[in-house]
C-alpha cells in the first residue's frame, strides 16, 4: 500500500494548530487594492480560521497533519 501524501498546496497555504483548529490567510488583498476601503483592507490583515464547512476537505488535503 502506498503512503498517502500532503497536497502541496494545501500544506502552503494551511497550518493546524495544537487546539486542532486550522489557520489561513485572507483572501481578497493581493491585487485590485484601490478600489477596496482602507477599513477592509486593514481587516483582511493577518490570519484566521478556516471555515467550519471547509476543515473536512482540508484535512482530506492534508493527512499527515
Amino acid at each position: 500500500m502506498p503512503k498517502m501524501k500532503t497536497k502541496s498546496s494545501a500544506k502552503k497555504r494551511f497550518r493546524v494548530r495544537p487546539g486542532g483548529t486550522i489557520k489561513c490567510g485572507h483572501a481578497f488583498k493581493r491585487h485590485i487594492l484601490t478600489k477596496k476601503t482602507t477599513k477592509v483592507k486593514r481587516q483582511l490583515r493577518g490570519i484566521t480560521n478556516v471555515n467550519a464547512a471547509d476543515v473536512v476537505s482540508v484535512m482530506r488535503m492534508m493527512p499527515n497533519a
